[in-house]
């Protein structure tokens, strides 16, 4: 028996839903292109299960790292190194329900990484000859916070690096929260 579900992701089998099949086709062209991108909305107006529904359309072609911020406490957030194994944890956590490579899923971890420097390295190695899409649900949790933003500093690095055929990174990248109207992002 279906309902109307309003108080988060919403399961087609399960819930009343609104085709979303052309917005999934759009965005998915962004991906083919590689793009780095963001979805923005109010609360409650479909991002996590857009990004549900689009991880199940990439899964056979792409590795889809589909990871959430919400849950994530300030102490995530209070160092560099906390902040690049908490990341490589939910890495590894999400991929092991998605992709049966046990081998790839466990190297998501690497305790030697504790800088920015050292991450970059580490997902040019992990990406390297492969595919994969990061998406990071509930962005807006950490808009303000300074290790946040370096971590977006280094993505869009690597993202400019890998245009000009200088390094190996994320196929593609997608952040998705409610941005406020008076907040900015860099």
């Amino acid at each position: 028996m279906r309902r109307f579900n309003t108080a988060g992701l919403c399961i087609p089998e399960k819930d009343y839903m609104v085709d979303i099949s052309d917005k999934l086709a759009k965005i998915k062209e962004l991906i083919d292109m590689e793009c780095y991108f963001t979805i923005n909305r109010a609360r409650q107006f479909g991002k996590t299960t857009t990004l549900s529904a689009l991880e199940r359309l990439l899964q056979d072609e792409y590795i889809v790292a589909s990871i959430s911020f919400e849950g994530l406490g300030n102490e995530s957030f209070q160092t560099v190194d906390v902040f690049c194994n908490e990341f490589m944890e939910l890495i590894r956590d999400v991929l092991r329900h998605v992709s049966p490579n046990d081998e790839f899923n466990e190297k998501w971890v690497n305790t030697s990484v504790t800088t920015f420097r050292s991450l970059g390295r580490h997902i040019t190695q992990m990406c390297r000859g492969k595919k994969v899409v990061l998406m990071i649900d509930e962005v807006d949790k950490t808009s303000n916070n300074q290790i946040f933003l370096n971590f977006l500093s280094m993505l869009r690095s690597k993202f400019l690096a890998r245009k000009n055929g200088k390094d190996h990174t994320f196929h593609s990248v997608i952040l998705a929260g409610v941005v406020q109207q008076h907040q900015q992002i860099p």
